[in-house]
């Protein structure tokens, strides 16, 4: 049977390449609406569920709270989150990010891709290499998803982990 990485990730790969021509139609950021300005809102996040691509008998349960501050008119947000990594220890994720609501005129509205780019706290230790460039628990982060608004204040999102895999989050958004 093919590993779990086999069976999603190279969909999901495929669905990013094929998204890719959408960049250069989507709004300008150098526009004139600022990015971090205006009209916006909280959203409460929770993360009960990741899926390992390659399960480890050292690996435990994951998950993450957090909260993030979308602004309505660009889409730009930022935002913070506390979790348990894939090795048990207390870590956090701070970063910006951006949500393109209807996946580049792709898919309806309610559908969304989104990403993220900040600094991870966590995996010290004996675990330290287990991301890349970690300087005393230090490291760039990264996150890219895909999810599907199925009320005008829930939502459900999937984080690629990088290659090591998916994780599963619920939100709520505070208007």
């Amino acid at each position: 049977m093919p590993s779990p990485s086999k069976i999603l990730v190279a969909p999901l790969c495929a669905l990013l390449c094929a998204l890719a021509p959408g960049l250069v139609h989507a709004e300008d950021d150098a526009s004139e609406t600022p990015r971090f300005g205006g009209p916006s809102h909280w959203r409460v996040l929770a993360s009960p569920y990741t899926l390992h691509f390659h399960p480890s008998p050292e690996h435990r349960r994951v998950w993450a709270i957090g909260a993030e501050k979308q602004w309505d008119e660009s889409n730009w947000l930022v935002g913070g989150s506390y979790f348990s990594n894939s090795f048990g220890q207390p870590s956090g994720y701070l970063y910006v990010g951006k949500r393109y609501p209807g996946v580049f005129g792709y898919a309806p509205q309610n559908v969304f891709a989104q990403w993220s780019a900040g600094l991870l706290y966590g995996y010290r230790g004996e675990f330290k290499d287990k991301v890349p460039f970690n300087y005393n628990g230090f490291s760039p982060g990264a996150l890219i998803s895909l999810g599907w608004e199925f009320t005008p204040k829930n939502s459900v999102t999937i984080h690629a982990l990088g290659d090591a895999g998916l994780m599963l989050q619920f939100s709520h958004e505070l208007r």
